[in-house]
């Protein structure tokens, strides 16, 4: 689990695509790697990855060089972003949630819904708003006022209307994630709230106990 709390920007090292429909993602952590050990979950773009290892010469220590590993596999390219990603490109890293910390996004569990596009960027004096596709599937799920996680970063929606959404983005957020620097036409990985989506399963159960059509 996760918040939407952007710890580092990484870098891709390597991307190397296993014969099948698998890959094997080697990114530069800096101080996302401090204290991961293998089996440990890193978002990645907001995509909940498993550490399988560390690789590459100068990327077994602690310090800002250290590169994690991780095996993604073809359901997970699929459904994100990360089969476009290539070396030299910065990601979002987000160290998963331990139990006592401070929860600052909103819950989020690295399992990405879809996928969406910056559709226009404008800026302001001190924010910027951006306004990002968004697939038919997920919409009913998006709400003004409630939150979202692109590319792994927690934000509050401010507006949304038919097949996209608009939020606004801070100088912090700007400068601390990779949606600083995303141009129009980049792809993005969403998530929409767990929580709406329990509660339209919990209600569809109800409807459907009762005799009803959901």
């Amino acid at each position: 689990m996760f918040t939407g709390i952007v710890e580092a920007l990484g870098e891709v090292v390597d991307i190397d695509h296993i014969e099948g429909d698998a890959a094997r993602l080697t990114v530069r952590a800096g101080p996302a790697a401090e204290g991961v050990r293998l089996g440990d979950s890193v978002a990645v773009d907001g995509v909940c990855l498993t550490v399988t290892g560390f690789e590459g010469t100068g990327f077994e220590g602690t310090g800002p060089e250290r590169g994690l590993s991780f095996d993604v596999m073809g359901e997970t390219l699929s459904r994100s972003t990360l089969a476009e990603r290539a070396p030299g490109d910065r990601v979002n890293l987000e160290r998963a949630l331990r139990v006592g910390d401070r929860l600052g996004g909103h819950v989020v569990q690295g399992h990405v819904d879809g996928t969406g596009r910056v559709l226009h960027r404008r800026p302001g004096r001190n924010w910027e708003s951006v306004r990002i596709s968004l697939p038919a599937a997920l919409s009913r799920y998006v709400v003004e006022k409630g939150s979202i996680a692109v590319d792994g970063v927690s934000l509050t929606v401010a507006a949304v209307v038919d097949g996209e959404f608009t939020v606004g983005l801070i100088p912090a957020t700007l400068q601390a994630t990779t949606l600083g620097s995303k141009l129009v036409g980049s792809s993005v990985n969403l998530e929409v709230d767990v929580l709406a989506k329990h509660v339209e399963r919990l209600l569809d159960s109800a409807k459907g106990a009762k005799g009803e059509v959901p």
